[in-house]
């Protein structure tokens, strides 16, 4: 018998599924075999060669989240003041929907930052290979690369919405992806991490999908 799923239909699934970072409860543990369900859904997502070179590391140890959280806090108050930072993109656009909406991101970055080391469960997921070494190839190889990962990272954070567990993609712990692989025994040489995915129980389940531009401003066919 599986674990209990929210009454989503699939459209509500893919529209509702955000970013949580302040509606995690960091008290309410999550169960090994919910993380087992999710990752056998995970784990159907299509790899480049159908090589399935993935590997999820799942951490749970309060100690190693906490040094991880450290990491990540360090890395955020360099980027906050970045160009390309959540508090900086799309200010100024005169779009007042988008600049809420960043207005909105940016609290809620600042919450996860504070208490990523405190959440329940950081997964990182990993794929065999790596972009930064020398022979790592053109963009066709990198591209290959990053999509047999992504596709079953993301698919593991839809099967958690629906199983009431938030998650947030994130990325900043990977300037010091070293240190983190020698905390947790990654072999660094031949594995890449390409996330740290918080996850968390969701206070409510309740989720609206967020604003975005129509669609005729991102649409193309045939020509750009």
């Amino acid at each position: 018998m599986g674990h209990p799923q929210l009454d989503l239909s699939n459209d509500e699934l893919l529209s509702t599924t955000r970013a949580v970072r302040k509606r995690l409860d960091l008290e309410r543990p999550i169960e090994d075999s919910v993380l087992r369900e999710c990752l056998e859904l995970a784990v159907q997502a299509p790899t480049g060669s159908n090589a399935q070179g993935w590997q999820f590391v799942f951490v749970k140890d309060p100690a190693r989240k906490a040094q991880i959280g450290a990491y990540y806090a360090q890395v955020w108050q360099e980027y906050r003041n970045m160009p390309y930072a959540i508090h900086q993109l799309h200010r100024g656009t005169g779009n007042t929907e988008l600049e809420s909406s960043q207005e909105r991101s940016t609290d809620s970055a600042e919450y996860l930052a504070a208490n990523i080391g405190r959440v329940p469960v950081l997964m990182i997921p990993c794929v065999a290979g790596r972009t930064d070494m020398p022979g790592a190839g053109d963009l066709l190889g990198q591209a290959s690369l990053f999509g047999s990962i992504i596709p079953a990272a993301w698919s593991f954070m839809l099967a958690a919405r629906a199983r009431g567990i938030g998650s947030a993609w994130t990325t900043l712990h990977l300037r010091h992806e070293r240190a983190i692989a020698e905390l947790l025994g990654i072999p660094y040489q031949y594995f890449m991490q390409v996330a740290l995915i918080p996850l968390a129980y969701t206070k409510g389940t309740n989720f609206k999908p967020a604003y975005r531009p129509p669609v005729d401003t991102v649409m193309h066919v045939d020509q750009w």
